[in-house]
C-alpha cells in the first residue's frame, strides 16, 4: 500500500511539473525581427492593480495601469509598441541580447502571472553556393551520366554524386545532409532533374539549385535521338503504305 501511494505522489508531481513547463510560450525569432508578446488570458485590472512585462525578472518593460496611459519604461523607448486592449506587447528589432524569458504579471492585493514566454534570437542563415561539374559517363554505359556536386556555406561543405541513365537520376554516393559549426543544417539532394543545395535553421532558410539536364546532355540527347529514330520510322512507314495504295 505504501508503495502504491510512493508511486502516485511521484505521478502527480510529475504531472504538475509537465503542466507548469508548457505554460512558458518557447518562440524563436531571426534577428532584426519583431515578436509579439500576448497575454494568454483575458484580464480586467482593478483599482489598486498594474500589469506589467518583465525581461528576465530583473528589467521592467511596460506597465499598464486602469484609467492610465501604459508606461514604457525607458530601455525600451521605441523599442515597444502597446496594445492597451489586451495588455499585448511588440518587441521591435531584436537582437541576441534579447533572447531570455518575458513575463507579464498583475500585481496588486494578489500577484499573478498571465503570460511567460523564453525568446531565443537567432541569426539567419548564410547565403549557400551549390557547384556541379560533370564527372563523365559511367564505362560501357554510353547513356549514362555522373556529375558530381558541392554545397558551400560561409563555414562548411558537402559533397555528393549523381547518377543518371537514360533520363532516370539518383543519388550515387557522397553526404547528404550535415549540420555545420554554427549548428545549421546542411542538406543537398535531387528532385526529379533538379539538384537542390538546402541551408537552413529554425527561424531561415536559404537555397541553390540546379538542373541535371545542364551537365547531362547525353541523356537528354538520348531521348531527343529516341524520338527522331521513331519519327523517322513512323514516316517511312507511312510512306511505304502510300506507295503501296
Amino acid at each position: 500500500m505504501e508503495r502504491i501511494s510512493f508511486l502516485w505522489t511521484i505521478a502527480l508531481v510529475s504531472l504538475f511539473q509537465i503542466h507548469g513547463s508548457s505554460s512558458v510560450t518557447q518562440v524563436l525569432v531571426q534577428r532584426g525581427k519583431d515578436v509579439l508578446l500576448n497575454v494568454t488570458e483575458t484580464v480586467v485590472l482593478q483599482e489598486d492593480d498594474d500589469l506589467i512585462w518583465r525581461f528576465n525578472k530583473t528589467s521592467n518593460l511596460v506597465r499598464f495601469s486602469p484609467g492610465g496611459k501604459p508606461t514604457i519604461f525607458t530601455n525600451y523607448k521605441g523599442r515597444a509598441e502597446v496594445f492597451e486592449q489586451n495588455h499585448s506587447v511588440q518587441l521591435k528589432n531584436l537582437q541576441a541580447a534579447d533572447s531570455g524569458v518575458y513575463d507579464a504579471r498583475v500585481v496588486g492585493d494578489k500577484d499573478r502571472p498571465v503570460a511567460e514566454y523564453n525568446v531565443t534570437v537567432q541569426d539567419p542563415v548564410s547565403e549557400v553556393e551549390l557547384n556541379v561539374t560533370e564527372g563523365g559517363g559511367a564505362s560501357g554505359s554510353p547513356d549514362s551520366c555522373i556529375v558530381n556536386a558541392t554545397c558551400r556555406t560561409a563555414d562548411s561543405e558537402i559533397s555528393s554524386t549523381f547518377r543518371c541513365v537514360q533520363q532516370t537520376c539518383s543519388q550515387d554516393g557522397g553526404e547528404k545532409s550535415k549540420v555545420t559549426n554554427s549548428g545549421s543544417s546542411l542538406r543537398i539532394y535531387r528532385l526529379n532533374a533538379t539538384i537542390i543545395c538546402n541551408h537552413s535553421n529554425q527561424v531561415s532558410r536559404t537555397k541553390d539549385m540546379r538542373e541535371i539536364q545542364d551537365f547531362c546532355p547525353r541523356n537528354s540527347g538520348s531521348e531527343q535521338s529516341s524520338s527522331s529514330i521513331a519519327l523517322g520510322i513512323g514516316i517511312s512507314f507511312a510512306f511505304i503504305i502510300l506507295q503501296a495504295s
